[in-house]
């Protein structure tokens, strides 16, 4: 590929200060990521004393362990997930996302073994660096400007990269190991970012989702096109339980759940009120085309409404394949993967710092220039005006940038004239 030589000086230019800007945020991201993605090893031993118990005897019925645990619950169980093994206990769901909190029922000996509350944590803690860097609703839009800024430095980086000439094994696949410090970490830099740049994509498309106003503006789009979940999926828009009789149990809830044999984790939403209904749903993030939600009348058991994945829109679909993989959840494989993106992400953004640091003159920032002659075509434009419309921070961070250039040109001209 011939490059415009211009251009390449004008987007290096740009990758160098969006990268000095961007570097420690990343490689927080990087850490925390990582750190997050061992979420199941750290807490799953920590937690076995809560969550498994000592097979003995025959368990109480579930109808009287939701007894228990409204009784000792923090807040009252909105549902409980069915136990898939003997030695499980029962796991009762009071709330929902950041303010959710479990409660464990020994089904044994008819007490509560435990309650985990997510926030109290060190992976919650973690996950909240991650996403908000501890600053709440200004951290999120922090990591949103940073993320969007991240797909830059990947197409200018990618660009910048890319060979004007001939391909060469060294310095574009394999570093350089024996011409200096810096020509060494330039290339692990250039090299890690290359080989995950698909997947850092990838991966940044899975975590905008939810960011404040990415996020915000891609729901709105779900509901103008009607590509999200079904007003059903929720428990809308359709009859609702006929009151009449007495409720049934939850251990009659339980035999038609099992009778669905529904793939992975089994909840069932207890109803909420007298016209309330049972929903029963799976949870299989390794086949998400397997998951169904199915809505029962509390009093006759009746099946009321089934959604299937195909009746989810293609966007929420789009969108819940994309944060599955982003936080490594289809398998061994997507887990291994995410890994090596965030190590290699760590790698590339510290060995960037350093060659940075070694190539610096004293005195100096050391911004690539920029020739006066060059002008920013029509084509640049429409790439960055595409990219603010999405990312409408980055927008309104380049008409920062732009004013703020403005007024120090203005002022050069002023102090020469």
């Amino acid at each position: 590929m011939k490059k415009n030589d211009l251009l390449n000086k004008w987007l290096w230019k740009w990758h160098v200060i969006a990268g000095l800007i961007s570097a420690p945020f990343v490689i927080i991201l990087a850490i925390t990521g990582f750190i997050y993605l061992l979420k199941a090893n750290y807490e799953i031993p920590r937690q076995k004393n809560i969550t498994q118990v000592e097979v003995k005897g025959s368990p109480i019925n579930f109808q009287e362990q939701l007894e228990i645990a409204n009784k000792k619950a923090i807040k009252k169980p909105n549902a409980m997930v069915i136990p898939q093994y003997k030695n499980q206990a029962t796991e009762f769901v009071s709330g929902k996302f950041g303010g959710k909190t479990t409660l464990y029922v020994n089904p044994y000996q008819g007490n509560v073994s435990g309650e985990i509350v997510p926030k109290n944590t060190l992976m919650y803690k973690i996950r909240k660096i991650h996403g908000e860097l501890l600053l709440g609703k200004w951290g999120t839009k922090i990591v949103e400007l940073i993320a969007s800024w991240m797909v830059v430095l990947i197409i200018t980086g990618l660009y910048v990269w890319w060979p004007s000439r001939d391909w060469s094994l060294k310095g574009f696949f394999i570093p350089r190991i024996n011409q200096g410090k810096q020509i060494l970490f330039r290339d692990l830099h250039v090299i890690f970012s290359f080989w995950v740049s698909g997947l850092l994509l990838l991966t940044l498309a899975g975590g905008f989702p939810w960011t404040d106003v990415f996020g915000a503006n891609f729901k709105w789009l779900q509901e103008v096109t009607n590509t999200g979940y079904p007003a059903t999926w929720q428990g809308r828009s359709f009859k609702s339980s006929v009151t009449g009789g007495a409720p049934l149990s939850l251990d009659a809830m339980v035999i038609r759940a099992k009778a669905l044999q529904l793939e992975g984790k089994v909840s069932i939403e207890l109803p909420q009120g007298k016209e309330g209904v049972y929903s029963v749903s799976n949870e299989l993030f390794s086949n998400l085309s397997a998951q169904k939600k199915l809505h029962f009348d509390q009093y006759s058991g009746k099946l009321i409404h089934e959604n299937t994945w195909k009746d989810v829109g293609i966007l929420m679909r789009g969108r819940m394949w994309l944060m599955a993989f982003h936080q490594g959840q289809f398998g061994a494989w997507n887990w291994w993967l995410m890994l090596f993106t965030a190590f290699a992400l760590f790698t590339a953004s510290t060995s960037a710092v350093v060659s940075y640091i070694k190539r610096k003159r004293k005195g100096s920032w050391s911004i690539p220039k920029v020739p006066k002659k060059f002008n920013v075509g029509y084509g640049i434009i429409t790439v960055l005006i595409i990219l603010s419309i999405v990312f409408p921070l980055f927008g309104i961070s380049l008409i920062l940038i732009s004013i703020v250039g403005f007024f120090r040109k203005r002022k050069v001209a002023l102090s020469l004239s």
